[in-house]
């Protein structure tokens, strides 16, 4: 008898929360990483997969120091959640795309920089010219799943969208290199020109981006004295003078403990894009806040380009 037939045989009745944990925990590959993505405990993972394995008869993830690696029975249940997750998700999103009312909620996927400045006042604005939507946002580094209805609209720095998701750019965000205002550089030292400084690294899951690239590139992560996974925080240790950073440059030049050194640097630029689920084109109230995003950083595209001085 192959695994998926045994599976069957002893297969207790699951509710779909059963299959969240279980897909959860496949997806993290460690209770832990379930545990954030449940916005649960850990005990709380470790009871529901001990309980769904007595129900079933059958081991579905085998236990080892550095995580949950799923059996051949715990792989047929994670896909068989991951079908069920799809279907509920596609359905949400067909109903959702019905509803020509602009009212209701609608969540905002973006990262936590554009909370500075640049988002608030254009959320303002919308919510006088449309007082029945509620603006729920969700501010973080990691990609919210606009297919698996996680989020609604998604605003982000990045390529290309993902296949299935509409896109549209809406902006060049700028970067450039920041000194703390006390700090002294030769005249005419340019971003090419910083060997031989401290520097704040961005780090963690921001040790991709284009910045940090062009960083590594020169090499002034040699001379790294401060990292973080937050690009706000990297301002304000830059401010309190720990050293040289580089910053989009609607952060960097609306702060007066910081002098921006030379022009933006090309390399370290990156589109802002739009996205969503086709499916909620029709959806009146999603419509409204795209627009209105659209429009909004539109008219801000001087001062995300350094072009312009600080917002606000």
């Amino acid at each position: 008898m192959n695994s998926r037939s045994r599976l069957a045989a002893v297969a207790a009745p699951l509710s779909w929360d059963d299959y969240r944990f279980l897909l959860a925990i496949g997806r993290a590959g460690s209770l832990n990483g379930a545990a954030k993505r449940l916005g649960v405990s850990h005990p709380t993972v470790f009871r529901r997969v001990n309980a769904i394995e007595r129900a079933l008869g059958v081991r579905l993830f085998e236990r080892a120091r550095e995580g949950y690696a799923p059996t051949p029975n715990g792989e047929e249940a994670i896909a068989a959640a991951a079908q069920i997750e799809e279907r509920i998700a596609a359905t949400e999103r067909r109903l959702a795309g019905l509803d020509a009312r602009p009212t209701g909620t609608v969540r905002l996927a973006t990262v936590e920089p554009l909370l500075h400045r640049v988002l608030p006042p254009l959320l303002a604005r919308f919510r006088r010219a449309h007082p029945g939507i509620v603006v729920q946002v969700t501010a973080d580094n990691h990609t919210q799943d606009l297919s698996r209805h996680e989020a609604d609209l998604a605003l982000r720095p990045g390529g290309e969208p993902p296949e299935g998701l509409v896109g549209r750019k809406l902006a060049r965000l700028a970067s450039a290199v920041y000194r703390p205002r006390a700090l002294r550089l030769p005249r005419g030292a340019g971003p090419q020109d910083l060997d031989g400084y401290d520097w704040l690294l961005p780090a963690g899951n921001l040790a991709h981006i284009a910045m940090a690239q062009w960083l590594r590139r020169m090499q002034y992560d040699r001379r790294a004295v401060f990292s973080a996974n937050s690009l706000l925080g990297l301002r304000e240790a830059a401010v309190a003078g720990l050293g040289l950073t580089v910053l989009p440059c609607y952060l960097g030049d609306g702060e007066r403990g910081l002098v921006r050194v030379g022009d933006p640097v090309e390399a370290m630029g990156a589109d802002l894009w739009l996205l969503q689920h086709p499916d909620l084109r029709r959806t009146e109230r999603v419509r409204a806040l795209a627009e209105a995003l659209r429009e909004g950083v539109r008219a801000l595209q001087p001062d995300l380009s350094g072009r312009a001085g600080p917002i606000g």
